[in-house]
């Protein structure tokens, strides 16, 4: 199934799916409030030749949704006959997995949900994954050389998304001269790592590091991965670690030199 045909899926399948968040209506929790199944809109995009079939990609082996929110990828997969996971951390996750355990219920899913402490020990809970989605969730990870080197080692292929950037600050920032980004710096073509402050970006501290491309790139490899399909999305010209105008997203689709 081509890509394409995918992502129109994924859009009837939401729309559905949001139907019935409305009817469920729980009490004392949100649904996550970030559409996960646009990212399909994305990969139409993204993914060339024969990459663009994306479930021969995944060869007929489970399909992990790591971060899954409230697992709508997961949840949309398996209406396609696949056997997916979801991999989430319910002390991080956006309403603690109370909305993906409710999800499974009504949609009477057979989707299997771990929770798993991604930053403490990265253990998928199978082996030999066809291709996992890894969505969003880089950046939120203290770990990240130790989640994609582990990643590497259960998933054949990934998809993976993370926020980027071109330079260090954003250009209109006014720093004194003792300010530790008292300069505007080019890290685009560096390998480099940003480390954000705690309330740097949206004033969520649960954001971490924030990758140059040739750092992200360079992270990839050194991890045991090659790329297949690459591409950014939002400001592609003048991104940073910490605005909203200057959010830049890197898609990339990835097949690791370790899985069998």
């Amino acid at each position: 199934m081509d890509i394409a045909d995918l992502a129109q899926r994924a859009r009837a399948f939401e729309r559905s799916l949001s139907a019935r968040k409305k009817e469920l209506a729980p009490d004392g929790f949100g649904w996550y409030p970030y559409g996960t199944l646009t990212n399909f809109q994305h990969l139409d995009r993204l993914l060339s030749g024969p990459n663009r079939d994306l479930l021969a990609v995944a060869g007929g082996a489970p399909v992990a949704d790591i971060g899954a929110a409230d697992g709508d990828s997961a949840f949309f997969l398996e209406s396609l006959g696949l056997d997916a996971h979801v991999v989430d951390n319910a002390p991080t996750n956006y309403n603690s997995c109370r909305g993906v355990r409710l999800l499974k219920q009504a949609l009477e899913s057979k989707v299997t949900i771990h929770e798993v402490d991604l930053d403490a020990r990265f253990d998928l809970p199978g082996e030999n994954y066809g291709l996992a989605l890894f969505l969003g969730i880089l950046y939120h990870l203290k770990n990240p050389f130790n989640a994609l080197e582990s990643l590497a080692r259960n998933a054949r292929h990934a998809v993976l998304s993370t926020r980027i950037t071109r330079y260090n600050r954003p250009r209109d920032h006014v720093g004194n001269k003792d300010s530790i980004n008292r300069e505007r710096v080019d890290l685009q073509a560096v390998p480099a790592a940003y480390l954000v402050a705690p309330d740097e970006t949206n004033n969520d501290a649960t954001n971490f590091w924030i990758f140059s491309e040739a750092g992200l790139r360079r992270l990839i490899d050194r991890t045991g991965w090659d790329v297949l399909d690459f591409m950014t999305v939002g400001n592609t010209r003048d991104s940073d670690p910490a605005s909203n105008a200057g959010d830049e997203r890197a898609f990339c689709l990835l097949r690791s030199r370790h899985a069998v």
